[in-house]
């Protein structure tokens, strides 16, 4: 396949940068996807996580595509699973614009969206007119859920979008890292986070009961947690029935080594300085656990070495969305063949025999 998106890229970029993203989604919900039918798959990638089949390890992160549109044209990208949302009961706006900045110097992105949505319903029937495209191997999909910026109870809005959403997606994430709505960071706290998670789980229990399969529940955290927080969540996490964990959001934090104009935006900074420090908190974490759960690692990734990075340092799957913004699509079936290509020189004939190999 011919990777255009090189020569695409000045006309892309001369778009207002949320404007650039909406086409993009529009598209891809369009089916425009120009990897169609000649996605490779690769078996030492195969995995299988959460009890879930992953074709591959690398997904598409949340925020990409908040309301469901586009999951089978990414699907058709190569990505062994997307992550939709973040969702929220009601419709909300988000923050005023402009709030997403390219910070191209430094291959990054901030945002400040606001988790801009249109609600659990219309992201429901999306989710339930869904059709898979078979030359993805089927694609693993998750709901990424969040609370609504004025809601008094934040707790039971994530409660009502995990009932509301139930069996509709392979997994879900509870999101308490978004730096953009007030007050939602506070959940990671101990006591808060297991409040949320206990009902968060309590859901899913009701509907095991009335026959329905368990669905997977992880939770999404931040980069800029402290050395306690760290120790507060793992032994949270490992003394509950949560199945993983994604490492993590974006930051608050501006390293000095920023050089473009818009480095002092509000909001969430992603892509390649995000690399470093997402990377740090996931080993901290793996450690923390003691391996015990999953982790999808993401914030960063640029290459295949990076993918892999994250994986020895525990990460079972990764995720990848700031990067596109500057490599294209393209990029998915690239990191695809070179991790391959990685795992096969280090001896590994899985994904899985590497994950925590920096750890043995």
């Amino acid at each position: 396949m011919i990777d255009l998106f090189p020569l695409a890229r000045p006309f892309i970029h001369a778009l207002d940068p949320e404007r650039a993203h909406s086409l993009t989604v529009s598209a891809l919900s369009k089916g425009l996807s120009s990897n169609i039918g000649m996605s490779q798959s690769y078996k030492r990638l195969r995995t299988n996580v959460f009890g879930l089949n992953f074709d591959n390890p690398i997904g598409l992160a949340a925020g990409f595509d908040k309301d469901a549109e586009a999951i089978s044209g990414a699907l058709k990208l190569g990505f062994g699973f997307v992550e939709a949302g973040t969702v929220t009961p009601k419709a909300q706006p988000g923050n005023p614009r402009p709030r997403l900045f390219r910070l191209s110097a430094d291959r990054a992105v901030i945002n400040r969206f606001g988790f801009n949505n249109k609600g659990m319903h219309a992201f429901a029937g999306r989710l339930q007119n869904l059709r898979r495209p078979t030359c993805a191997g089927g694609g693993i999909v998750g709901a990424n859920v969040g609370a609504n910026k004025n809601t008094d109870d934040k707790a039971a809005d994530y409660v009502a979008c995990i009932d509301r959403l139930y069996g509709l997606s392979d997994y879900f994430t509870i999101n308490v890292s978004s730096p953009n709505t007030p007050g939602l960071r506070s959940l990671q706290s101990k006591a808060a986070l297991e409040d949320l998670v206990g009902r968060c789980l309590a859901v899913r229990k009701e509907h095991v009961a009335q026959g329905a399969v368990s669905i997977p529940i992880l939770l999404k955290i931040a980069p800029d947690l402290t050395s306690e927080d760290i120790e507060d969540i793992a032994a949270s996490v490992i003394g509950m029935d949560l199945d993983g964990l994604i490492v993590s959001n974006t930051t608050i934090a501006r390293p000095k080594s920023l050089k473009s104009s818009d480095k002092d935006e509000a909001g969430g900074l992603s892509g390649a300085p995000l690399m470093k420090p997402s990377t740090e908190m996931l080993r901290s974490i793996y450690i923390a656990t003691k391996g015990q759960k999953p982790i999808i690692g993401v914030g960063g990734v640029q290459t295949a070495a990076d993918a892999y990075e994250k994986i020895r340092a525990g990460a079972s799957l990764v995720q990848i969305y700031s990067a596109m913004v500057y490599q294209g699509p393209g990029m998915v079936e690239r990191l695809k063949r070179e991790l391959n290509q990685l795992l096969a020189r280090d001896g590994h004939k899985t994904v899985a025999d590497a994950v925590g190999a920096d750890h043995i």
